[in-house]
């Protein structure tokens, strides 16, 4: 039961997002093709053609329904109102902009209420889009993508000619994917499922290109060295959620012409992406700018993000330099996030900015302008492993030391299965972050947050039938006589799904600190960041070696008894770090309180996550209390 248990927990924390993004998607598609071909439908007030007009009312519907069928979240009420007035707009046959701007605004509000990856992962290659054009789309849409391809005669409606420049500026990049991923009831535009998405996102910038004039390009290929154009596309997020015509409302002209450099070049876009101290500071800076425009959330999401994709990566080697200053930034971060969610006032949140701007520019500084020297990157690479591996191996050396000395060998398997088993989802799961979809760092932090509190209370439950059986092992021969019937299949999968969790929690995290490890250390520095992973693995090896060696010597009693407190202290550790990561992720609240910091112990000061540790510890006395009670009656019964 506890293994369903922990494995349904843990399934939903990973499943959720993506449900959410899975229906989403849908409702974006139909709101792309609302807002750019509604002006084919409706003029002046009148249908000028009934079959667009009636494909028109239908989308809508669609959307409105498949917003309300969407996981509950608390602005979906006000989603569902926008969409049903969306869906009256049309019903009266408005102006299309006053459509286009309605079908927008809540094309935004839902990207931002379900955090929606609207982004590849990384530059497509156009190259690559302009083969599967050829083999897949010419033959509709023609060579030249004029919808004139040899099969499109007779089809009804005809096939999307890429030139008609007034529709395709209401078209986002991530509106083309759309189309390409789901296709369009009712046409001959059928699903490209079976593509991958980094080929649908290659196809969709390359069909994008279509009608844009080379000069465009060029123009805006020189105006894209200037601040002000990064500053509108800080990321491939930014390309593609826009169309050409939101580009040019929201930032002018001159943005327009770098958006369609862009769309011909994304490799620019991610040549010039920021190193995470760099990024943090942008990220810092648009949160006050939401703060300053009256929208608390976004200015609280945005300094999350500061933190979990931007400095928390180079945690690791700051350590390494400067300590002290990672300790204060961290500390600063958190305080700013509380700030943003209701407890600062401008005057102080703007201070705090500016504060940790400055601390930041220090550690950008200290790191050496993002790169480290290979003794650093050298001894970051083994504090990384060692940090988030110690607490599994531990726990793992601890198991295996205690089947083996009870006796209990066919119990080792199951172990084994479990660590294996985590190690093999922990790739998959860096793989799939790396090339299907995107795992931001909030629904890093979530997971990590989530597996530390079912592994708490997991030890907990192992915890405390160790402590059980070792109050009946002081009178060796009934512990001897029992053991064999006491570790039943309920245990045995404990203490599997305990191996999984443990060290599940760390893989993720681990690959992504060695990314941005390996790019901070540059070339220079790679082979220090192999070899501190190197001397982790044997530092890590050696230590479950000699806790297992050394365990063995222990008499059975105590032996019971000092894994039974190995395991209730690593619940107590997992508590804090569980509640840790969720504010981290931005779930949990944050109140600070005047304590030290510890976090290999799960210590932060803050009042959730030590009482989240209080609350663990007063669990782990009371079952040591009613375990010892229920051994009493053993001992009588042998004395």
């Amino acid at each position: 039961m506890t293994r369903r248990i922990a494995a349904l927990l843990l399934a939903c924390a990973l499943a959720l997002p993506a449900l959410a993004q899975e229906g989403a998607q849908t409702v974006l598609h139909l709101l792309a093709y609302v807002g750019a071909d509604y002006g084919g439908a409706v003029e002046n007030g009148s249908v000028k053609s009934a079959d667009e007009y009636k494909e028109m009312v239908e989308f809508t519907a669609q959307a409105l329904d498949g917003v309300k069928a969407l996981p509950d979240n608390p602005a979906k009420a006000a989603l569902v109102n926008d969409a049903a007035a969306l869906a009256k707009l049309v019903a009266d046959k408005v102006d299309a902009a006053s459509v286009a701007q309605a079908s927008a605004r809540l094309r935004w509000a839902l990207i931002g209420a379900y955090k929606l990856q609207v982004a590849p992962r990384r530059a497509p290659d156009l190259a690559r889009g302009a083969a599967l054009y050829a083999a897949n789309c010419a033959s509709c849409h023609g060579a030249q993508g004029r919808g004139d391809g040899p099969v499109a005669k007779g089809l009804d409606p005809a096939p999307a000619d890429f030139h008609d420049a007034a529709r395709m500026a209401n078209r986002s990049l991530y509106g083309i994917y759309s189309t390409i991923t789901l296709g369009v009831t009712g046409t001959s535009m059928a699903a490209f499922r079976q593509l991958g998405e980094d080929d649908r996102w290659a196809l969709a910038f390359f069909a994008a290109g279509f009608g844009v004039p080379a000069e465009r390009v060029k123009a805006g290929e020189a105006l894209w060295k200037s601040p002000a154009a990064r500053k509108a596309f800080p990321d491939l997020a930014a390309l593609t959620s826009l169309s050409a015509n939101e580009v040019l409302q929201r930032h002018g002209n001159d943005a327009a012409l770098v958006h369609d450099y862009l769309r011909a070049h994304p490799e620019a876009l991610a040549a010039g992406k920021p190193m995470p101290i760099e990024f943090a500071r942008q990220k810092l800076a648009e949160g006050l700018a939401a703060y300053n425009r009256g929208d608390r959330a976004a200015a609280r999401e945005a300094a999350t993000t500061a933190y979990l994709e931007g400095f928390e990566l180079v945690e690791a080697g700051l350590d390494n330099v400067d300590k002290p200053l990672r300790l204060a930034i961290e500390h600063e971060m958190l305080g700013l996030r509380a700030a943003f969610g209701g407890e600062g006032t401008r005057e102080g949140i703007a201070k705090s900015v500016a504060q940790i701007d400055t601390l930041l520019a220090q550690a950008q500084d200290r790191l050496a302008a993002g790169e480290l020297t290979p003794g650093a990157a050298f001894a970051s690479s083994v504090v990384i492993l060692m940090r988030e591996g110690l607490e599994a191996i531990l726990l793992l050396a601890a198991i295996i030391a205690f089947v083996t000395r009870t006796g209990r060998r066919d119990a080792l398997p199951y172990v084994h299965a479990g660590w294996i088993l985590a190690l093999l989802l922990g790739a998959a799961t860096w793989a799939v972050a790396s090339f299907l979809i995107g795992i931001s760092g909030a629904n890093r932090e979530m997971t990590e947050g989530v597996t530390a509190l079912i592994a708490s209370a997991m030890l907990l439950y192992v915890g405390y039938w160790l402590h059980g059986k070792g109050q009946a092992a002081a009178w060796g021969a009934f512990i001897r006589d029992s053991i064999g019937q006491a570790l039943q299949k309920r245990t045995l999968w404990a203490m599997a799904g305990v191996s999984f969790v443990a060290v599940y929690r760390e893989v993720f995290e681990v690959v992504l600190f060695y990314e941005a490890l390996w790019v901070q250390a540059g070339t220079a520095g790679h082979g220090a960041v192999l070899g501190g992973i190197g001397l982790a693995i044997v530092l890590l090896a050696v230590t479950a070696w000699a806790i297992f060696r050394y365990s063995l010597r222990l008499p059975l009693g105590p032996f019971f008894t000092a894994m039974s407190l190995l395991m209730a202290l690593l619940a107590v550790v997992f508590a804090g770090q569980g509640v840790a990561a969720l504010q981290e992720a931005g779930v949990v609240s944050s109140s600070h309180v005047p304590f030290f910091t510890v976090s290999m112990l799960g210590i932060h000061p803050t009042l959730e996550s030590l009482g989240a540790q209080a609350l663990t510890a007063a669990i782990v006395m009371l079952g040591m209390h009613v375990a010892s009670r229920g051994a009493r009656p053993h001992a009588s019964a042998k004395s």
